[in-house]
């Protein structure tokens, strides 16, 4: 797969592309999801698939994030279609994020007028700053220190103007991290009918997996064996990740 640089978005354009997917990682990965979500974001390429990954450098405003990432993706799109690199035509276009970048895709869903036809959200996590950066509790500020909008406010937000119909909730067994419960609650509350909720196993760092290539020698041996059996088990929860992501991007074809 060749990645493209574009207006400081990382690109990948199918051949005979089907749907655009705008990543958006979780908070300190995603300055480079080129590599860090590579083998899911290529997987998702190689199925026809548009993407956009758009880096981001995590602060305490939220919504500034959301706003900044939504204008890359809007101007990296204008910039294929007045390239010819993609053409002027619809292609649905579908929203995924991982941790932090679940609530960017939430704030970019509640506050700007987007056309999305749905959106993935992946260990979704809302904390509050204290929580999520141990080092805010050693500042000796008197000033509260928060993100914007905090999490009570991302919650009533999304309540009340989140605008994406169809969603996918995933979460992993051992992700001690997620918070889609009470945004499943929320989305299904708003959305009736429209939320697909998944339990996989693997924990939060499953999406960041990368796959080892294998190369059996001349002959099969059994380290060979153990190198495919070690391949399958260690992987397994990944593949079943893209496996449920594709199924849900297009329930006619099989991932």
């Amino acid at each position: 797969m060749d990645w493209k640089e574009i207006r400081g978005n990382w690109v990948i354009i199918p051949r005979r592309p089907v749907g655009i997917i705008h990543f958006l990682g979780g908070a300190f990965v995603a300055t480079a999801p080129h590599l860090t979500y590579r083998w899911l974001l290529e997987e998702l390429a190689a199925k026809g698939y548009v993407i956009i990954a758009t880096p981001f450098v995590n602060t305490l405003d939220h919504r500034a994030i959301a706003e900044s990432v939504l204008l890359n993706f809007e101007r990296t799109i204008e910039r294929l279609q007045d390239s010819g690199e993609l053409r002027k035509l619809y292609l649905p276009i579908y929203g995924v994020g991982h941790s932090m970048g679940c609530k960017l895709h939430l704030l970019i869903g509640s506050l700007f007028p987007v056309q999305r036809a749905g959106n993935i959200l992946i260990s979704f996590n809302n904390y509050t700053a204290k929580d999520a950066i141990p080092l805010v509790e050693q500042l000796n500020s008197t000033l509260p220190i928060e993100f914007t909008p905090t999490p009570q406010e991302t919650d009533k937000l999304v309540q009340k103007d989140y605008q994406i119909r169809r969603n996918l909730l995933i979460k992993f067994r051992n992700d001690t991290l997620d918070q889609s419960v009470n945004l499943t609650q929320i989305l299904q509350k708003r959305f009736p009918d429209m939320v697909t909720v998944q339990t996989l196993s693997g924990n939060h760092t499953t999406p960041l997996g990368q796959e080892i290539k294998w190369q059996p020698g001349n002959s099969f041996t059994p380290l060979d064996a153990i190198g495919q059996w070690f391949k399958q088990e260690v992987y397994r929860d990944l593949y079943q990740l893209k496996k449920i992501m594709l199924l849900w991007l297009n329930p006619l074809v099989s991932s």
